[in-house]
């Protein structure tokens, strides 16, 4: 590996199988990391094991070969293992899935080489098909476990390092539309990225998938494919198309690749595009910034902003508090403030490229009576989902002459 400081990662974090690559500065590209030096094993199970006579955790291939060789307890299963709170039992010692995660991010980046891996990246970026919840809040307590600040990792799906990869690429690639094909055995979704030009910044989007199951049949299952090439293209004009997953080869795609390849399109095909898509997010994000004039409509993106009219150093002032155009999962603000002659909050929410405002009014039944601007309340504003935001509100007192009641209060916006 060329990067011995300020490394930028991705992690595809799969179901089965994982990836890791770096950022190649010299090559000014992502590049995968083989498991085993010398060859092009860049996917390793998804898996941790622990050696209990030796104290000593495993992941990936050597994980698997110390449970069938030595005995180890395997874990597997860590993707679902991960979108749950349940505690796991290794060895008759519980643990937690964000806990299992971290031993498993842990042992992946040591496999970079370099000392203090944590203290020497710049950013890690962890991509997953799709982010729930629960999983987001393991993933960001494995991060943070095993020593990144919240300021250096990123989290995102799939589709989002589709996007990174696709518009990282010469833009003759991306001109046009983008096709993306993405198998899973005999199951092939198609999903279209396109951009309009004609707004500010320029929105672009990637389509809700489409599929059909192929059959297992070589010939038949090139006519199939074929079908579903002419559907889904149609009459569109593609600059590329990309292929993903598991369940294609050109051994039986002979007339699909040929249709594929019609009008001058590029065709890409690799398991290793999910990786390179989560690096060059953090190229993008932390140092290029050479996308700024485009917004990715993903499905994880917030389309509301809230906010509240305040009192700033003595002025009336709109402070925003959620802001439209990042995902769900990074949103999330905590201040303080001072109740001037109310009991309850007034929050706003207008839609994105609205300037239409919803009022939203949080009353807060118990709050001890107190002199006017004598009560300070510490609010936190944390998106559930790209529709849901969560309100908390806790009674911070004013000092010691009014101590905090305690009190906490929720409130749950569906925008």
């Amino acid at each position: 590996m060329n990067e011995i400081r300020d490394i930028l990662i991705g992690i595809d974090f799969g179901k089965t199988e994982s990836q890791l690559c770096y950022y190649d500065r010299k090559a000014r590209e992502p590049v995968s990391l083989s498991m085993k030096v010398g060859s092009s094993q860049y996917e390793f199970p998804t898996c941790v094991c622990k050696n209990m006579d030796q104290d000593v955790w495993y992941f990936g291939r050597e994980a698997v070969y110390n449970a069938k060789e030595q005995g180890g307890i395997l874990v597997e299963g860590l993707y679902e293992i991960c979108k749950d709170t349940q505690a796991v039992q290794v060895g008759g010692e519980e643990k937690r899935p964000w806990e299992l995660m971290g031993i498993f991010l842990g042992k992946i980046l040591k496999a970079l080489g370099t000392v203090e891996p944590v203290k020497h990246t710049k950013c890690l970026v962890i991509t997953v098909e799709r982010l729930t919840k629960v999983m987001v809040e393991n993933l960001q307590k494995a991060c943070e476990d095993i020593g990144f600040s919240r300021d250096s990792y990123m989290l995102q799906d799939h589709s989002e390092s589709f996007y990174y990869y696709t518009l990282c690429q010469k833009p003759e690639y991306w001109s046009r539309s983008v096709g993306w094909y993405a198998f899973d055995q005999d199951l092939v979704s198609f999903r279209r990225l396109s951009m309009t030009s004609n707004t500010k910044p320029i929105l672009v989007t990637l389509e809700k998938p489409v599929s059909v199951t192929l059959p297992q049949e070589a010939k038949e299952r090139d006519g199939d494919f074929c079908r579903f090439i002419q559907e889904s293209l149609g009459g569109g004009m593609y600059s590329s198309i990309l292929l993903t997953g598991n369940g294609f080869h050109q051994e039986w795609a002979v007339k699909s690749v040929g249709l594929l390849c019609k009008q001058q399109r590029k065709v890409f095909y690799g398991n290793n595009l999910f990786a390179k898509g989560a690096c060059y997010t953090a190229k993008e994000k932390l140092e290029d910034k050479e996308l700024r004039r485009y917004l990715y409509l993903s499905d994880a993106l917030v389309k509301y902003n809230i906010g509240m009219d305040m009192m700033i150093m003595g002025s009336p002032a709109y402070y925003p508090i959620i802001q439209a155009g990042k995902n769900w999962y990074e949103c999330r603000t905590v201040f303080d403030l001072i109740l001037d002659d109310t009991g309850q909050l007034i929050f706003y929410i207008s839609q994105m490229q609205s300037n239409d405002k919803q009022k939203v009014s949080m009353s807060l039944p118990g709050l001890p009576p107190r002199p006017n601007r004598t009560t300070r309340l510490r609010v936190c504003l944390e998106c559930q989902s790209e529709t849901v935001c969560k309100i908390t509100v806790k009674d911070m007192g004013f000092g010691e002459m009014y101590p905090s009641s305690k009190k906490i209060w929720t409130e749950t916006i569906q925008a």
